[in-house]
């Protein structure tokens, strides 16, 4: 067994903490930039566009990300290309993101009254200054609470990552663990740095919620 300090221990958990916090936060902007993109094609008036935006949600959202993971770090390299874990983790899970968020906000926008749609138009606006200026931001109110609850399932979702060799915060408790074999301290550690991450993403949308629901 190597000799561990507790420092030892805590600063190997923080490499893997910020890892993770980095990989949650390419996946959740990337997967949200693209996420917004399939939502608007989702619900725009071209029927290909809707088809293929449904089949790219149902594609991502009906199988496991696990398997995602393995048909990005895998798949790709049968094509001779040498794909790092690191790039196979981002882009798998920003795949994933982008599925479920477009999602999450396409039911937001449509959770708007039609009326709402008919009224803008009455101003002559188009489309989407319709979804700028008039659906949006009531969707935005709506989307709060969904989009920060999947942003948790994101940070915690990295941890399957570590089954490709990406060295995150699971990952780092694992060699830990094994090292030390002190599991029960290791892996609660682990579990607190998991709610270190997600803990704020809760107070930030209450925070935003009462916010956007306070009279002007």
């Amino acid at each position: 067994m190597m000799d561990f300090s507790f420092w030892d221990i805590a600063r190997n958990l923080l490499i893997g903490l910020q890892w993770t916090l980095l990989l949650s936060l390419v996946a959740f902007i990337c997967g949200g930039i693209a996420g917004l993109l399939v939502m608007l094609a989702r619900i725009s008036d071209n029927l290909t566009l809707r088809v293929l935006a449904r089949g790219y949600i149902e594609l991502f959202q009906g199988t496991p990300l696990l398997m995602q993971l393995f048909m990005v770090f895998f798949g790709i390299a049968l094509f001779g290309v040498d794909v790092s874990a690191w790039l196979a983790a981002a882009t798998a899970l920003t795949l994933f993101t982008s599925a479920f968020l477009a999602e999450i906000w396409r039911g937001c926008v449509e959770s708007i009254p039609r009326g709402q749609w008919e009224a803008s138009a009455s101003l002559a606006l188009g489309r989407l200054e319709q979804l700028r200026h008039v659906v949006l931001p009531q969707a935005l109110r709506i989307a709060i609470a969904p989009t920060v609850g999947f942003s948790v399932q994101v940070v915690k979702g990295t941890a399957v990552t570590s089954i490709i060799g990406f060295t995150e915060l699971t990952k780092t408790g694992g060699m830990l663990a094994n090292a030390t074999f002190e599991p029960f301290m290791i892996y609660g550690l682990v579990s607190l740095g998991y709610f270190i991450l997600c803990y704020p993403l809760s107070l930030s949308a209450r925070h935003l919620e009462r916010r956007l629901h306070a009279p002007a």
